[in-house]
């Protein structure tokens, strides 16, 4: 499918931040005005206070560590589940606390959330206090039972509000209603990180660690585990979380993270000394998500507490096993949705603008990353369906910039109470369930939600630019400026760049990668260019002369020889 390729917007009036042109032109084009935004010191870190909720659930911690109380975190079965998970528990054991033990619902089994079912299985282990960490938000039922059994409860998550919360203890999320805090783009790992940066200033008040003898932790040297779940949750990278990945990727780059994410990266085949935003994101965060899609968050939990390296990377090579079983069990329905795809009537107003697709022997696990494939694919809100059970279902929906996925649900559900069972989520990801009689007709409500919210605007299949480089930009130097500038991820988008070129040479490598030299029309040398899994018989077919590239300037230095390579995310012929 043709895309429309499209320069992003300069701020003309914006002063330079850099003294490099090609950042400067960078950085405007996000938005960025202020030289304190790329300030990624610690000092520069946006403070708790304003987070609501913040002293009660400092009270509920304190004085469950000064009581030696029972503490047990309930979490997520994603990369943000399990970053927070482990990051609650290696700092709250840090503090002092000696009984602190964790649990995450079996997708299949209990599905998202503090359920009452999982508080059942909870209160087996006689805690004192939950603290859940990126969910709770929804959780009126499951905080219900808690505190029925006589368990407190802090909420600790980053999702968005219903219009009723849940009686907690205490909840700390910066999107509930009346909260101040600057950012609400936190992950659960974020909001859980700032919960424990105001425990420990309490403790520091109360002279804890010295009356103690407990040496006070650095908090800074947890961010690697922050940065992977910011990262892996897609959560936009404002000046605030770009702050907190810049600093985790420093201790990663730097040789001092956690074994189980050095481990990974490993098996990933990256280097330590050079990993990315994108690495965490496209690397590290599937092969810690395969746990909770296929089998138990509890192994992604335990690889990043394990502070034994040869522990570490046992428990990696698990996570690596069933990244890899997850890869072909997607493969085999990404196929048969396909196959799907080619039967559907796209001219029917019942699939003008939103798709859903269901199987019933489809993978519950893997329906997320379906639905994000087919949404890049039709350009439309997509959501996969999976059997729950023998009468409802569970769906997973990606949607496109111009629909709200959860907006477009409520509207579903504020129009049809009885429609949808549960749902969450955020602008362009959620989840829901609903019971299997209840498909067709929720098919033609979602739909007509959909339409109603886009307002006759249409959906645009467009991949924004930086623009052209000139011949004197194209250079190992822009590369290497352009690597040194990040973290960049959703909402501060990879820099990349558009040009017309002549193709001097062109061959398969691997399996379907295209491998290019190429010239511009304003460059006397030729650049070195790879385009990765393309449509090879398509290619071969009709290979082209001349291109118009969307591409990422790289550092290719594979034989220990530094050189420039284009990386093409998207190409045209032109002749």
């Amino acid at each position: 499918m043709q895309k429309l390729i499209r320069q992003r917007q300069l701020n003309q009036e914006a002063q330079p931040l850099t003294s490099s042109p090609v950042l400067n032109r960078v950085y405007a084009s996000r938005g960025v005005e202020d030289p304190d935004e790329l300030d990624y010191s610690l000092t520069k870190l946006l403070p708790y206070h304003q987070l609501k909720g913040i002293d009660a659930a400092v009270n509920l911690l304190f004085e469950a560590i000064h009581q030696q109380s029972r503490i047990l975190i309930v979490g997520d079965f994603d990369a943000d589940g399990a970053t927070s998970s482990a990051l609650t528990k290696l700092v709250l054991t840090r503090f002092g606390a000696k009984h602190v033990g964790f649990l995450v619902p079996n997708r299949f089994e209990f599905g998202y959330g503090l359920s009452p079912e999982l508080v059942e299985v909870a209160k087996e282990s006689c805690p004192d206090l939950i603290v859940t960490v990126d969910n709770g938000i929804s959780s009126i039922a499951g905080v219900e039972a808690a505190k029925k059994h006589g368990i407190k409860v802090l909420v600790t998550d980053h999702h968005l509000a219903g219009e009723q919360l849940p009686e907690a203890d205490a909840i700390v999320n910066p999107n509930q209603p009346g909260d101040l805090f600057p950012s609400k783009n936190l992950a659960g790992v974020g909001v859980v990180f700032y919960v424990l940066l105001a425990l420990r200033a309490r403790l520091r008040e109360e002279n804890w660690f010295e009356n103690q003898s407990i040496e006070e932790p650095n908090l800074a040297h947890y961010l690697d585990i922050v940065a992977l779940g910011t990262v892996a949750d897609v959560v936009p990278l404002d000046a605030n979380n770009r702050l907190l990945v810049h600093n985790g990727l420093r201790l990663i780059r730097a040789g001092r993270c956690r074994p189980g994410i050095s481990a990974l990266l490993q098996l990933a085949k990256r280097q330590l000394s050079k990993v990315t935003a994108m690495d965490l994101g496209f690397a590290v965060g599937p092969r810690l998500n395969a746990a909770g899609r296929l089998d138990d968050m509890a192994i992604g939990i335990e690889c990043l507490l394990s502070e034994n390296e040869a522990k570490a990377n046992e428990l990696a090579e698990i996570l690596h096993s069933l990244n890899s079983d997850r890869q072909q069990v997607e493969q085999e329905m990404q196929d048969e949705a396909l196959s799907k795809l080619q039967e559907i009537d796209w001219h029917s107003d019942e699939r003008a603008h939103s798709i859903c697709l269901y199987e019933p022997h489809w993978h519950q696990g893997v329906v997320g990353l379906l639905a994000s494939r087919i949404k890049e694919r039709v350009n439309k809100p997509c959501i996969v369906f999976a059997n729950a059970d023998e009468t409802s279902v569970k769906g997973s929906a990606r949607s496109v910039k111009e629909v709200h996925i959860r907006d477009a649900l409520a509207l579903v559900d504020s129009r049809h109470p009885q429609l949808i069972e549960k749902f969450g989520g955020h602008a362009m990801a959620a989840g829901l369930s609903l019971a299997l009689d209840n498909l067709d007709s929720f098919q033609k409500a979602f739909e007509q939600a959909v339409t109603d919210l886009l307002k006759g605007k249409p959906i645009e299949d467009v991949i924004e630019t930086d623009g052209p480089l000139s011949t004197e930009e194209l250079t190992l130097d822009t590369a290497q400026e352009l690597s040194n500038a990040g973290p960049f991820g959703q909402g501060f988008p990879e820099p990349a760049f558009d040009g017309e070129f002549e193709v001097l040479n062109h061959r398969i490598v691997g399996e379907n990668h295209l491998k290019l030299t190429l010239r511009s029309s304003e460059q006397d040398n030729a650049v070195q260019a790879i385009a990765f899994r393309i449509d090879v018989e398509e290619w071969l077919a009709q290979p082209a002369s001349r291109i118009r590239a969307v591409y990422k300037p790289d550092i290719n230095d594979y034989f220990n020889v530094p050189e420039l390579q284009l990386l093409i995310q998207y190409f045209e012929r032109l002749a």
